[in-house]
């Protein structure tokens, strides 16, 4: 959905909105928060309780067993077991191939094709950090394609955006409406992201895409997704990223985070998706 915006005046949207829930990511840690989730049963928690609460994704990642960002297959189809055990197919389930730091492309592609789950998530600039990686990226997408496994790309900023719009329209991206996140600031310490950082991914350009999600840092990020979701976006929201309610209060778990955040959309006059309506978005790419 492209931004509701005509000659320079809002239009808006009548289509509904997707929340998708990231619980934990890769950093953080129970020091954080007690009730970010980390094995397979507390993830399967959280699906349930974020389901309950108007999500219609999870973005899961997975730990060691010293509570160390993993990409392993095994883990990762245990904790679909466990989440699909709660929940069934009410949420769509996305593993993440995020490296920090380490892991190789070669290796993220092999254990997302080892897993085969219903959605990944790819940052562009660890796959393709230069031109070199372009081919064997068009080749991994196809596969994907193939296997029905639906892509998101994560862009950082918006010359990555501009990157990936210039893939696409020379042919190497295999897909005609591939879904995007656009990450609104940085994991540095402290960090706040703001609404207006939305604004430089939806200049006017030919980098604008069909299916886009936010996801934002601090206690701002109900009101950057509710932003995006005004002006033709998505959402994704959770400890991954943020711990505190739009009042400042530190959230009693993500099931909080995405219920300020429907409530937020609702407010404004959008309804929100199920995990059903997503999947029809996502697997026409």
């Amino acid at each position: 959905m492209e931004p509701a915006v005509q000659d320079g005046t809002y239009q808006g949207r009548s289509d509904p909105v997707a929340i998708a829930v990231a619980p934990n990511g890769g950093r953080r840690t129970k020091a954080d928060h007690p009730a970010l989730p980390v094995t397979p049963d507390e993830l399967a928690h959280v699906a349930a309780a974020s389901l309950d609460a108007g999500a219609a994704m999870i973005h899961v990642h997975v730990r060691d067993r010293d509570g160390r960002h993993l990409l392993d297959a095994e883990a990762y189809r245990a904790a679909t077991a466990a989440i699909k055990a709660r929940v069934g197919e009410r949420l769509v389930i996305q593993i993440t191939s995020e490296a920090l730091g380490a892991y190789r492309p070669e290796q993220q592609m092999r254990v997302t094709l080892e897993t085969r789950p219903e959605a990944v998530s790819l940052a562009l600039r660890e796959f393709v950090p230069d031109e070199t990686h372009e081919a064997p990226f068009a080749s991994f997408l196809g596969t994907l394609r193939a296997e029905k496994i639906a892509p998101q790309i994560i862009l950082y900023s918006p010359e990555e955006a501009s990157y990936l719009a210039t893939l696409a329209g020379r042919g190497v991206i295999p897909f005609d409406n591939l879904p995007v996140l656009y990450v609104l600031g940085r994991y540095t310490v402290d960090q706040r992201s703001r609404p207006a950082d939305l604004l430089p991914f939806l200049a006017p350009s030919d980098s604008t895409f069909g299916h886009w999600m936010v996801c934002a840092f601090g206690a701002q990020e109900t009101a950057c997704v509710t932003a995006a979701a005004l002006l033709g976006g998505h959402a994704r929201v959770g400890f991954e990223n943020n711990l505190f309610l739009p009042d400042g209060t530190v959230a009693r778990g993500n099931q909080d985070l995405v219920a300020a955040t429907r409530q937020a959309i609702e407010a404004c006059g959008l309804a929100v998706v199920d995990a059903d309506t997503l999947r029809s978005q996502w697997m026409g790419v």
